[in-house]
């Protein structure tokens, strides 16, 4: 990481921008332990189902003196894995209040309380011979996701210099995509996910609680939220501890001058994003981005994987859908190194058209399967190359692409919106996938190819670049913008550290 040298004559705008002090590094760290578990939360229900199900007959037993029927049974399993998203969707609208009246980094904080109740219910439901506290954590610590899923985003793209918000964001889907495999790892039959420790496969989900509890208050709360909505000055320490420069005089008058612009806004609600027209592009830009991530098929390719490698002839099929979780974290880092180099919105469209082509050929592969037996391969081949370009754009990108679409009023309102719009998505591909993928078989593939050629487009003439940009500059853009969102003038320097969000127009 180096330096980069101010022209003569001419103050250095962003002397601070690649820096990486280590209190950056411990605050966001700690903050994306929250991802980690959204992202083991995930994945952790998958690999124990069969022997988590014969618990749940055995408790019926225990309790009516007969074997559950396989309706029942099934209806408890789908409830049990669809709660998580229900838990999500209801959590995550509160982020916008919750961030404001706590702050970001207390808020994060208290959420642990429901990672520790959700954890520890699962945890005990076996002893307890209790499949309703297992559906009962569930649900909570899918609001403990939900409420992460937002605060995560938000702390880290405040407190990340512009020149690596894009980067130090991406680290919000790595950890998430880093949980899912652990938790894949660990529900291996010879390590937890045996009959007996399956209790302690989805009750150590309070280990990573435990650790960010004990980080959180070595975190700085971010300086835009102390200045601009509780009104403190006196916050000049954590600037420092954050850019490791002494004298920051300069950053509280870029600060001072975005608070002094805020103030002459009325405080944004939820309502006000839809009928603003200067929030209603960026709102919906924000809400189809999430759907683009959800409505991808990348749930359903991890479903049909198994059945695929198992067709293929490994014999092992658990390994082989651990492997695709290593490509899925492996191209998460590619994504970090790109994201500042590319841009978040040619990521984003080499992401969805290489996902396309892959769900086109997935549907080729899968419509000959029966009689070509090696289109297996290409299958397996073809399901590798999916998950590789989700994790190169739609996994990471609409996570921080949100906050930074919005400056710092509207910001907690658009992510609960976003967020809402994620996990209802994610809810209703895990409730209707099976439904549609009986009706249409393979060719299911191509909805999601449909769906894949029309987020390309949209983004291709909606979406604008946000690389290298503060937020004022990204919001006072929409604020003028022409009816083209794409004619935005983006293309100013950046001026300072992201979380100052300012346009420099001191001089």
């Amino acid at each position: 990481i180096g330096r980069h040298t101010a022209k003569p004559g001419r103050r250095d705008k962003d002397p601070f921008s690649l820096t990486v002090t280590g209190t950056l590094a411990l605050s966001v760290f700690t903050a994306v332990l929250g991802s980690l578990q959204f992202g083991y939360n995930i994945g952790v229900i998958n690999a124990p189902q069969k022997i988590i199900e014969a618990d749940y007959n055995a408790t019926w037993v225990h309790r009516y003196g007969e074997p559950i029927s396989s309706r029942t049974l099934t209806t408890l399993w789908s409830l049990s894995v669809a709660i998580f998203s229900v838990g999500g969707m209801m959590s995550s609208f509160t982020v916008g209040v919750v961030s404001e009246w706590l702050g970001r980094r207390k808020a994060m904080l208290i959420n642990n309380m429901f990672a520790f109740i959700g954890g520890g219910l699962m945890g005990m439901a076996k002893l307890c011979r209790s499949f309703e506290m297992m559906i009962l954590g569930r649900f909570v610590i899918g609001a403990y996701c939900g409420l992460a899923s937002g605060l995560v985003p938000m702390y880290v793209g405040e407190i990340a210099p512009t020149s690596l918000r894009g980067a130090l964001g991406t680290l919000h889907q790595l950890a998430i995509v880093t949980g899912i495999l652990i938790a894949q790892i660990l529900g291996l039959e010879s390590l937890l996910g045996s009959e007996d420790l399956w209790p302690v496969l989805v009750g150590v989900t309070v280990l990573p609680t435990v650790l960010q509890m004990g980080l959180l208050p070595f975190c700085p709360e971010s300086p835009r939220f102390l200045y601009i909505i509780r009104c403190q000055e006196h916050h000049a320490k954590s600037l420092r501890r954050l850019t490791g420069r002494q004298e920051v005089g300069d950053m509280l008058a870029e600060m001072k001058e975005e608070k002094r612009r805020m103030d002459m806004e009325r405080k944004v609600s939820i309502p006000e994003l839809f009928r603003s027209t200067m929030y209603r592009q960026p709102i919906a830009i924000a809400i189809l981005l999430q759907l683009s991530q959800q409505l991808s098929g990348i749930n359903a390719i991890f479903y049909y994987s198994t059945s695929i490698f198992q067709k293929a002839g490994v014999q092992s099929p658990v390994y082989a859908t651990i492997g695709a979780g290593v490509v899925n974290c492996a191209f998460t880092v590619v994504s970090l190194f790109l994201v500042e180099r590319m841009g978040r919105r040619t990521l984003h469209m080499l992401g969805l058209s290489g996902m396309c082509g892959c769900a086109v050929v997935m549907t080729v592969a899968l419509s000959l399967l029966d009689s070509v037996p090696w289109m297996s391969y290409i299958s397996m081949l073809a399901i590798f190359g999916f998950v590789a370009f989700f994790e190169v754009g739609p996994g990471p990108i609409p996570w921080f692409f949100v906050a930074e679409l919005f400056s710092q009023g509207p910001r907690p309102a658009a992510m609960a919106v976003a967020g809402f719009a994620n996990w209802t998505a994610n809810f209703i591909i895990g409730f209707g996938f099976q439904y549609v993928a009986e009706l249409c078989g393979p060719y299911v593939f191509l909805i999601f190819a449909a769906l894949l050629l029309f987020f390309l487009v949209f983004t291709f003439f909606r979406v604008p670049e946000t690389r290298g940009k503060t937020f004022d500059q990204i919001s006072s853009g929409f604020g003028h913008a022409s009816p083209d969102i794409m004619d935005m003038e983006l293309d100013k320097p950046s001026t300072e550290l992201d979380y100052l969000g300012a346009e420099g127009s001191l001089n």
